[in-house]
């Protein structure tokens, strides 16, 4: 191991690989300023480490790019703890509004990240053939239809109720509120009405049928 290496890994990286601590540093400077114009000369000065070490320990910028977003997603999710429903507790309707701002929060964050990335196709294919970074593998999307599964088996949802459905719904209204803004090349975040998430859900939930 070269001296610059050896230092980078004596100061503060926690016992850390230097592979992870490549991973790591590039993760912070992308929670820091996101992914647009990210080089692999300014992850190895924060790393403090030579421009060539980092292709030592990866197939190229696109890998660490893509594992180091993985762990950008990750560290979101830590930070806004888990999903704010547990079956049986609150109300299925005051449950659901809690879990689609929770949703609404998560692609937020994750925003200014993928912004940078739509012109780097290769970064954003390795990055989806990662697990999940959300609910230890799970996903989004499975974390709710279990929570659904669950309220329905307790009695609380229509025996009829459909929580795949469902949840794709909830899903698909993070994406329409968030994520066509990164087509729009707009990388900040929306401004997204605080009674949005009540409005669908009493939707979801009403229903659209008429009564009879």
């Amino acid at each position: 191991m070269s001296p610059r290496k050896a230092a980078a890994l004596r100061d503060g990286t926690d016992g850390l690989s230097l592979r992870e601590h490549l991973v790591a540093t590039a993760a912070r400077l992308i929670a820091e300023r996101g992914t647009a114009g990210l080089t692999v000369r300014d992850i190895a000065r924060e790393a403090r480490v030579a421009d060539g070490v980092l292709y030592n320990h990866f197939e190229g910028k696109e890998e660490l790019l893509a594992l180091a977003l993985h762990a950008h997603v990750r560290s979101v999710e830590r930070d806004l703890g888990p999903l704010p429903a547990v079956p049986g507790e609150g109300t299925v309707a005051g449950n659901l509004s809690a879990c689609l701002t929770y949703g609404l929060a998560l692609h937020t964050a994750f925003l200014p990240a993928f912004a940078g990335l739509i012109s780097q196709p290769e970064v954003l294919a390795r990055f989806h053939a990662l697990p999940n970074p959300l609910g230890e593998g799970r996903g989004l999307h499975t974390m709710l239809t279990d929570y659904l599964h669950a309220e329905r088996d307790l009695g609380r949802l229509s025996p009829g109720a459909d929580p795949e459905a469902a949840a794709t719904l909830l899903v698909g209204a993070c994406h329409e509120l968030v994520l066509p803004r990164l087509l729009r090349g707009t990388p900040t975040p929306p401004e997204i009405p605080p009674t949005v998430a009540e409005t669908l859900i009493t939707t979801l939930m009403n229903g659209l049928a008429p009564s009879t």
